[in-house]
């Protein structure tokens, strides 16, 4: 077959195509329009590229709709061509992509976001987010200076999602007793950090966020990010748009168990579609927070231990020796003295 009619084949058959050929389904509800999620018991494929594109999330076997066929029937390039060129016309079962807007005016949700007061000491959201969430002052008061932080009802706190033009277009929700998230606001990026960074690392929530930027200190060139524990098509939107910067980094920053893997690999593939580099940074612990939480309450337990050490529990030395009293170097003679003479 002629290079002409390998580039026709290449276009005209998606890796969707193949992967629903061999028996493979799609994960609607694990799936994004960059990200197309396909499975066959165990087996997992991830379609990038809208179609031209995939990667097996368990490996590093990725390539074309070519390299597809040979990865999945273990069958030479000759034989995966004319495989191709079988199913030219095939239509996918899957639905067309389509974006959610929200019914709410995005004035109406920038109303409610102005209406709110900013946290300070001692507020509800202060005390919940420095003291029941363990996230350092000077952490706080950075997010409350960008803006991105609003007191909330009965003691929670509100985190800004804004678009790519910088507009709040929904929150976070977060309290003692409540976890949502806007009603009627769109989920987007929850940002923290300078906006032209070459560093940016994907959260499942914005405390998760401002806890790993504290766990990580000072950083001038990394972006904090949650999706706000969902991933819609506008999320996807930002990532992509952010993610084509030149010289970027993604880091999937996401939570340490199966659903935090699955948006490591939308991540991945993002990064795949969208030539940047790629790095997976897995919390020790169930979430960022959570490695936060441990780190600080093992600072506190040691600086108790030594403010409760008692003043009687000196070394060994100490204890030897009273104040003022300096120990001999070696031991008295306390033998006779020799007499001169018989």
């Amino acid at each position: 077959m002629k290079r002409e009619e390998l580039e026709a084949l290449r276009a005209k058959v998606s890796c969707e195509a193949v992967l629903e050929q061999a028996g493979y389904e799609i994960d609607l509800k694990e799936s994004t329009r960059r990200a197309v999620k396909y499975r066959r018991g165990g087996n997992i494929v991830i379609v990038t590229h809208d179609g031209r594109g995939w990667f097996d999330p368990l490996s590093d076997e990725k390539g074309d709709v070519f390299g597809l066929a040979m990865f999945l029937e273990g069958i030479p390039f000759p034989s995966a061509a004319g495989a191709v060129a079988s199913i030219v016309g095939y239509q996918l079962s899957r639905p067309e992509w389509r974006s959610s807007r929200s019914s709410v005016p995005l004035e109406d949700i920038a109303d409610r976001w102005r209406s709110r007061r900013k946290p300070s000491p001692g507020s509800g959201a202060w005390r919940y987010l420095c003291w029941g969430r363990w996230i350092p002052t000077a952490i706080a008061q950075q997010a409350i200076q960008e803006g991105v932080l609003r007191e909330g009802p009965f003691g929670s706190l509100w985190a800004a999602h804004v678009d790519g033009q910088g507009r709040v277009v929904g929150w976070e929700e977060r309290g003692p007793d409540w976890r949502g998230f806007a009603s009627g606001g769109s989920k987007v990026l929850f940002r923290f950090g300078p906006g032209d960074a070459s560093r940016l690392c994907v959260t499942e929530a914005a405390i998760d966020a401002m806890s790993l930027a504290a766990l990580e200190g000072p950083r001038e060139q990394t972006l904090y990010l949650s999706t706000g524990g969902g991933w819609s098509p506008a999320t996807d939107a930002a990532l992509a748009e952010l993610a084509a910067r030149p010289g970027l980094t993604l880091v999937a920053a996401t939570d340490a168990n199966s659903q935090g893997d699955i948006y490591a690999a939308r991540l991945r593939a993002l990064a795949e579609a969208s030539g940047c580099d790629w790095q997976r940074l897995r919390p020790p612990a169930d979430d960022w927070n959570e490695v936060l939480k441990n780190r600080e309450r093992e600072r506190w337990e040691r600086k108790m231990e030594k403010r409760m050490r008692p003043a009687a529990c000196a070394p060994a030395a100490s204890r030897e020796a009273s104040p003022g009293m300096r120990r001999p170097l070696t031991r008295p003679d306390t033998r006779p003295a020799d007499r001169e003479g018989s």
